[in-house]
């Protein structure tokens, strides 16, 4: 990563959604050798846990995306824009269908929109997601027919809007010779996350010795991805110029297991005495999620290197001391 680094600096950074898990892990990371403005509505926040929150390089906005002309006052003079905003997890969007696609597509159109203002605009980061597969995605590639679910199931709401969002950002690569990159994270974790996340919440509850609960079976069968391979790659799509007009899945194809093996590989790692016990789906639910990595591989070099029981114990780590301060 140090490598990737040293190609970026003396930049201005724009982080929408910075003080987010991702976005706050790679405001971190950059602002050692570039200006990072971060900005964010702060509904959640992980940045509060950074040693850096204070850091000389680092100017926190509190701004909405779906402010245009408070992004246009803020984004100026920014070299790079990562777009990490928007609305997600399962509870929060079912309870928020409405709000979900207006931030997600019309707060990213005016990300797009105003990031075309700039005047050395070297990459634009949209950050879409592996939903847009559908509830069945074995192996998908970039190429892969996005599949939907039906209308009136608001699950879908965040799926389709984050469709909306690459389509975006490829029309304004091409109309406007933009240069953004879309990305589509599977399953991330780790330290700082906030928010809906199965493994954080396994990991939590496993280091109390509380019960863990499984929505359904516990047979979806997912990848997992830690944080710092996925900052990686991230990184990789703001220094490699072929990246430019295309999308890429970011995630660890090797670390598949289903929720049940999950719960008990958190449980076994960390030594703990939690029991496993399983509960009805509110929700419809994605019962196969794994990424095919070769395009980023071939064009970005990038292939994810932290194991599952590595990456469970670095998060724990963290979730421990959090307790203990």
């Amino acid at each position: 990563m140090k490598n990737l680094l040293e190609k970026i600096k003396d930049q201005q950074i724009f982080i929408t959604g910075g003080a987010g898990f991702i976005g706050s892990t790679l405001a971190g990371i950059l602002l050692e050798s570039n200006k990072v403005i971060i900005y964010d509505n702060f509904d959640r926040d992980a940045l509060k846990d950074k040693v850096f929150r204070s850091h000389p390089n680092l100017t926190v906005v509190k701004g909405d995306v779906l402010d245009l002309k408070h992004l246009k006052e803020n984004i100026k003079g920014s070299n790079y824009v990562i777009h990490c905003a928007g609305i997600a997890g399962i509870d929060t969007v079912v309870k928020n269908p409405v709000k979900t696609m207006q931030v997600n597509m019309v707060g990213s159109a005016n990300l797009l929109e105003a990031a075309t203002t700039l005047e050395d605009c070297k990459r634009v980061i949209c950050f879409s997601t592996s939903e847009v597969f559908g509830q069945l995605a074995f192996k998908s590639q970039e190429t892969s027919p996005a599949v939907l679910g039906a209308v009136g199931e608001a699950r879908w709401t965040y799926a389709v809007s984050k469709l909306a969002e690459e389509h975006m950002a490829y029309a304004y690569y091409k109309q406007y010779n933009l240069p953004t990159v879309s990305v589509r994270p599977f399953n991330v974790y780790g330290p700082s996350q906030v928010g809906e996340g199965a493994l954080r919440t396994f990991i939590t509850k496993a280091l109390n010795n509380e019960e863990i609960q499984i929505h359904g079976d516990g047979t979806q069968i997912r990848a997992w991805c830690y944080v710092d391979d996925m900052v990686e790659g991230v990184l990789r799509t703001l220094v490699y110029d072929n990246a430019v007009g295309e999308s890429f899945n970011i995630g660890n194809s090797r670390t598949v297991t289903t929720i049940y093996g999950l719960a008990n590989t958190v449980i076994r790692t960390l030594e703990s005495e939690s029991k496993v016990s399983f509960v009805a789906k509110t929700a419809v639910d994605i019962e196969l999620r794994v990424p095919q990595t070769d395009k980023a591989k071939e064009i970005l070099e990038f292939e994810a290197k932290v194991d599952l029981e590595e990456g469970i114990a670095k998060t724990a780590e963290f979730f421990k001391r959090k307790v203990m301060v």
